[in-house]
């Protein structure tokens, strides 16, 4: 009797196969460097037009050791009696980072199942990034979470969505307390809500501070503030260069 293949991948199931949605294929443009209007912005470059390439799932093999960590959280999903095309929606390999997009719902049972099971601990969150996608409806707010493996030397990161109109998300605090300052900071700038955070408070902003000023549709200057007597003219009194 033949042997198998031994560079046959384990069945993974592709995510978004699974769970029959449809992605862009398109370009995402958007115009001028900041991708907002009418909000005073004079870097000269009101013109310009940004192409973001779409989303697009990675084919396996992934190369290094991608595949033995997608293989392994699949089986550590799969002995909790769930499944690893429900969780995870998309896994994109790209810059040299491996990235599993997750459902929000999933998050926490994910990222328990890269901290604890023994072929992975991934034991360290390095920290949370937040980043605004305002041409992405119905997922325009995203979180990145950016985990280190010490045992095995590995990175991996996991990154969720939420609309603007719903801009929730679990928090991962009693999972990974190092997540507390990180979702504060996220929530400050971008205003994702991290459900069961113990206290989702201003970490950088004044608590007063209205908006989140690190989105794509906060207004570009304009914001009275005080700096050693200077003040700042409104956007509509502005040099702009369009």
């Amino acid at each position: 009797m033949s042997e198998p293949e031994s560079n046959q991948q384990p069945a993974v199931p592709d995510p978004a196969v699974v769970a029959g949605q449809e992605r862009l294929t398109e370009p995402v443009v958007r115009t001028g460097m900041f991708g907002v209007s009418g909000t005073g912005d004079t870097s000269g470059y009101g013109g310009l037009q940004v192409r973001r390439p779409p989303r697009v799932a990675s084919p396996r093999p992934y190369g290094s050791y991608f595949d033995e960590v997608a293989d392994r959280l699949a089986d550590a999903l799969t002995a909790v009696g769930a499944s690893f095309g429900e969780a995870v929606e998309q896994v994109v390999v790209a810059n040299g980072d491996l990235t599993f997009y997750v459902r929000r719902e999933h998050l926490p049972l994910v990222a328990a199942r890269l901290r604890d099971d023994p072929t992975l601990r991934f034991e360290l969150c390095l920290g949370v990034s937040g980043v605004h996608y305002p041409t992405e409806p119905g997922t325009e707010l995203h979180a990145v979470y950016h985990l280190l493996s010490i045992t095995h030397n590995r990175r991996v990161r996991l990154e969720v969505t939420a609309p603007d109109a719903d801009p929730h998300v679990p928090s991962l605090v009693t999972l990974y307390p190092t997540c507390d300052f990180h979702e504060r900071e996220t929530w400050d700038f971008f205003g994702l809500v991290f459900d069961g955070h113990p206290a989702l408070t201003r970490i950088e902003m004044p608590d007063d501070w209205r908006g989140h000023p690190q989105r794509k549709d906060y207004p570009l200057g304009g914001v009275p503030v005080e700096y050693r007597g200077a003040t700042i003219p409104p956007p509509d009194e502005r040099r702009s260069y369009e």
